[in-house]
């Protein structure tokens, strides 16, 4: 199993849809790559991200960033949908050098490559969400989501 770190706006859709794709182990909503925690309980500078645990022999990296791309608007800084700030920046960490080198070639062969603003960087300071934000959008399925309906759907079956 590989692991690898998403960050694509508020990461309540961003793990409801990632945990769907065939292949993919395990899913948990976290914050990633900020300095630290103030005392109002806000993190400063952190990524909403989903730490994704995935099967290489089922799911390649290169597919798995496919998927992601879908949901996510990969032009603009510091918002997805209507949530705006530093926490909602696209991004992908990880502390495997290889995923990183992946991810900027993957990046790097798209056509719209120059427009593209997704920090690609190696994962610092990773916080798990609280369990309430684990799977808040199986809980609370009319909650706030960026992602298309169609997308959030895609690979449901029999639902």
């Amino acid at each position: 199993m590989e692991t690898i770190y998403m960050a694509g706006g508020c990461l309540w859709g961003v793990q409801a849809f990632i945990k769907t794709i065939p292949g993919v182990v395990k899913t948990e909503a976290g914050r990633a790559n900020g300095s630290s925690r103030t005392l109002d309980g806000d993190y400063d500078g952190y990524a909403e991200c989903v730490k994704t645990v995935f099967d290489p022999e089922v799911l390649s990296l290169y597919e798995l960033l496919g998927e992601f791309f879908q949901i996510i608007d990969p032009y603009s800084v510091d918002k997805q949908g209507i949530d705006v700030g530093r926490k909602y920046r696209t991004g992908i960490y990880s502390e495997d050098d290889d995923h990183l080198e992946a991810a900027a070639s993957y990046i790097t062969e798209r056509p719209d490559a120059s427009r593209i603003k997704v920090e690609v960087l190696p994962l610092m300071n990773y916080i798990p969400s609280a369990e309430e934000h684990q799977h808040h959008l199986d809980k609370f399925p009319d909650h706030y989501c960026h992602i298309p309906v169609d997308l959030m759907n895609k690979h449901r079956t029999g639902n």
